[in-house]
């Protein structure tokens, strides 16, 4: 008689991804480093406080991971890898002084230690090391593509911050800025990874839109591990976005689905310079009451089955199975 033994199903990871571009990651990493010297030495210092505080690095492995995907075999994505890491680095260090944040994957943020101008001006220093080094590569199709991001980037944060403690704004305009503040560098850093090898314009246009697809998926689950997450995980702590008054997707929800006293409440609690654990509390309540927290991972959920789309283009291969999962892991933190 067969024995039938209950299926567990694997929780999604990263691992797998994170495996097959080690070898290739110790290289970046070791690039990273070495350009963050300088001769003014607060500059490394704020520099290495939070390259070395234990980010995932996804973007460079996404650049890494697509270049293979496009059986690229030159070294110009070690670079390009390290370029997308300083990029999001810099945007780390400017977005943590305009939003006054105090905390950054579970240390004191670089502003609160060294202070808000040394923290813009090593933003800045980083930067121009990420240009140089996508000059150095010498494909001016990659230079344009990062280049244009960096400028996407900077108009997304502009947006987020007229749209800060707005409450009319709407799911659209919402979306138009985390494509601008965070998915745009996805869609780069995976593009650029395909553009190395001169790919057909169809392979990487699939490889951009499974960097930005991916990339509004990861800031919506974001946006729901702020109220429901544990400070553990998100290294910031929870309700930060409620404290800043920003406005991002599960309140757009609550919002429009409230009644003129919840919306009262939003309109006080969001425009206030300080807000009490009560009223996190009270928000939170109001977000699980209008389904504005699930219903934004669903959303999160569509973009990635969008993602995972982009990929059919793609023979099968370990890098692309890695690729799909890296998804799933994405979404999967939401729950």
């Amino acid at each position: 008689m067969a024995v039938v033994l209950p299926f567990e199903p694997k929780d999604p990871s990263i691992e797998t991804l994170v495996r097959l571009v080690k070898g290739d990651m110790e290289r970046v990493n070791a690039l990273i480093l070495s350009r963050t010297g300088s001769d003014v030495a607060m500059i490394p210092e704020v520099a290495t406080h939070l390259i070395s505080s234990g980010g995932k690095r996804l973007r460079p492995m996404l650049t890494i991971a697509c270049a293979a995907l496009s059986d690229y075999e030159g070294e110009g994505h070690i670079k390009l890898a390290a370029s997308v890491e300083f990029m999001h680095t810099a945007t780390l260090l400017h977005d943590d002084v305009v939003d006054e944040s105090d905390m950054r994957r579970g240390k004191l943020a670089a502003r609160k230690v060294w202070g808000n101008e040394a923290s813009v001006l090593v933003g800045d220093f980083l930067l121009g090391q990420a240009f140089k080094m996508m000059v150095e590569v010498g494909i001016l199709e990659c230079l344009d593509i990062l280049s244009t991001a960096a400028c996407t980037i900077a108009e997304g944060e502009v947006m987020q911050l007229a749209a800060a403690k707005n409450t009319e704004t709407s799911e659209d305009d919402y979306l138009a800025v985390i494509r601008g503040k965070t998915a745009e560098l996805f869609a780069a850093a995976c593009e650029v990874g395909a553009v190395l090898n001169h790919r057909p314009k169809a392979e990487q246009t699939a490889c951009r839109s499974f960097g930005m697809n991916l990339g509004i998926a990861f800031q919506l689950v974001d946006d729901v591990l702020d109220y429901g997450g544990s400070q553990a995980k998100l290294g910031k702590n929870i309700g930060d976005d409620f404290r800043e008054g920003k406005i991002t997707l599960p309140v757009i929800l609550a919002f429009r689905r409230g009644d003129a006293q919840e919306r009262a409440f939003w309109k006080e609690a969001l425009e206030q310079s300080e807000t009490s654990d009560e009223q996190l509390q009270k928000a939170i309540a109001l977000l699980i009451k209008h389904r504005a927290l699930a219903d934004t991972l669903e959303r999160a959920q569509h973009y990635g089955a969008m993602a995972r789309d982009a990929l059919a283009l793609f023979g099968p291969s370990p890098v692309k199975d890695a690729l799909v999962e890296a998804v799933d892991f994405a979404i999967s933190r939401g729950y």
